[in-house]
């Protein structure tokens, strides 16, 4: 059967127009507001009825991200959501207080509550309008970080038509978005980052017969054409040969669909400094010959939501203009059981002729990763690091709403907790030893890419990955598995589907290299 073609690129979230306010247009059809339980959130210039917070509260606004919908008279109907409160000691941990462990599992602090709250109130507002409406966010941010963020989550909440195939499920949700304050280069910047996200949401959530190693190239390279300081390179099948790149033909070479290996290079003038992603891009995981059931196939499109972070983190990152090198790396493969599909205990030889006893044809994300990482260390970046839907092991430990997060360097995790906190990600620190290492040692092979005994399998994969990143080079590997779909309905800034987990933490962690 001939693969479909690679049409995939013009299916993205088209964003409202998306401005900085200092009072509302004329046609404002819904204002957001908040209240907390001090009473209304009043931004300048909002005229806000007598007894707002118990006509909401009469509405069933009551509990934390609640809303409810109060038609006015005359003027826009207000939508109330609960702001919820701000934690006086947000996360769990320091980061560095021992070799393995950290925290910043809640990040609670007012930018991320107000990102929270936009996102379910302008959800409400678009859920409760027929059309598409001018909304206004007048939640009263006190600077430039809760501007952006208050952006981020009304974007968060406006871009909901994600899931459908058709195209005409890409229209905007409102046809206008007004954010209430001063400070429009927040506001600005918040708009990038939300429409980042908003793309690996959509690519995440596209079906896998759209979705595939060439489609979803072909979408990577559309997506960044254009960008300023940015180049694309893919890599088919003949080049990953000729670059030794054994992982990700072994992983692929079981499907009709070739693998891929996409590189993104943002290289501005006079950056110092060099980060280098390399996201897990997986376009369906059957589980290969060790084949997943029917239960745990089903979703396993979203096994390149990994790499469709780095995509558009490192994209956002260009757009933003920040003065950091990064370079992406993608590789794409699909993992199909078939007569030429890799098998347990094949061995392959990866980028540099490290090679691997393969354990499981269901661990193959550690094997793609492996050969790009090993490509990314060849640039001697500052700092590399992973993110990948890569265990189950991390969802049973952490659950759905937390990513775990691996490294050897007490500084990169303090690093990494710190940007997550800002962007408003929950991260924990899991360990990493030596041990784990020691017991990834092949009688056949230089490694074996799964542990001995079936346990601890996010921390073995860790310290599988790590074992491709030379030790002079910073590396730190965020698991997304439980994070990067969500099976349930959207709470605050978490939508249902794709959610583009990590993108934010990335782009934060990227902004603050340069201080």
């Amino acid at each position: 059967m001939t693969p479909e073609p690679s049409a995939v690129p013009a299916l993205l979230p088209t964003v409202p127009p998306t401005r900085a306010v200092r009072r509302l247009a004329a046609r404002t059809d819904i204002v957001v507001i908040g209240v907390t339980d001090s009473g209304p959130v009043r931004a300048p210039g909002i005229k806000l009825p007598a007894g707002l917070a118990a006509h909401a509260a009469a509405s069933g606004a009551r509990e934390p991200l609640a809303t409810a919908v109060l038609p006015q008279p005359t003027g826009p109907t207000l939508v109330v959501v609960v702001v919820p409160p701000v934690a006086s000691s947000p996360g769990g941990g320091d980061g560095g207080s021992a070799p393995w462990f950290g925290g910043n599992v809640t990040p609670a602090d007012p930018a991320s509550t107000l990102r929270r709250a936009a996102a379910a109130g302008v959800r409400k507002a678009v859920a409760a309008f027929d059309g598409t409406p001018s909304i206004a966010v007048a939640l009263a941010p006190a600077d430039a970080a809760q501007a952006q963020a208050v952006t981020e989550g009304a974007l968060a909440g406006a871009l909901t038509r994600l899931l459908p195939v058709n195209a005409d499920s890409r229209d905007a949700a409102a046809a206008r978005l007004d954010i209430v304050t001063d400070q429009a280069d927040a506001v600005t910047h918040g708009t990038i980052i939300a429409y980042a996200v908003a793309a690996a949401r959509a690519w995440t959530d596209e079906p896998p017969n759209l979705l595939y190693p060439e489609s979803f190239a072909a979408a990577i390279t559309a997506y960044t054409e254009g960008v300023a300081s940015v180049t694309t390179e893919v890599l088919d099948v003949p080049d990953l040969a000729e670059q030794g790149l054994g992982g990700i033909l072994g992983v692929g070479q079981g499907s009709a669909r070739g693998p891929r290996l996409v590189c993104i290079r943002y290289a501005p003038e006079g950056a110092t400094r060099h980060v280098a992603f390399v996201g897990k891009g997986i376009t369906f995981d059957s589980g290969g010959l060790d084949i997943k059931t029917q239960a745990g196939m089903l979703h396993m499109k979203d096994d390149m939501a990994g790499a469709a972070a780095v995509v558009a983190a490192t994209t956002a990152i260009a757009e933003l203009g920040l003065p950091v090198r990064v370079t992406g790396w993608v590789p794409l493969a699909e993992n199909m059981p078939s007569g030429s599909a890799y098998r347990p205990s094949d061995v392959l030889t990866l980028r540099g002729g490290t090679t691997v006893e393969n354990g499981n044809t269901d661990a193959e994300g550690r094997l793609v990763l492996a050969d790009g990482l090993a490509l990314a260390a060849e640039d001697e970046p500052d700092l590399i690091v992973d993110i990948a839907t890569l265990t189950g092991a991390v969802l049973s430990a952490l659950g759905e709403q937390t990513s775990g997060l691996f490294t050897d360097d007490d500084t990169v995790a303090a690093r990494l907790l710190t940007a997550a906190a800002v962007a408003g990600e929950r991260v924990w620190r899991l360990p990493l030893l030596e041990e784990q290492q020691e017991a990834l040692k092949s009688k056949i092979a230089d490694v074996r890419s799964t542990g001995p005994k079936g346990t601890g399998g996010a921390s073995f994969a860790a310290a599988f990955l790590r074992k491709f990143v030379p030790s002079d080079i910073a590396w730190a590997h965020l698991d997304v598995a439980g994070t990067a779909y969500n099976l349930g309905e959207p709470s605050g800034d978490i939508p249902a589907g794709g959610t583009g987990a990590g993108v934010r933490t990335l782009i934060e962690l990227a902004r603050a290299l340069d201080e």
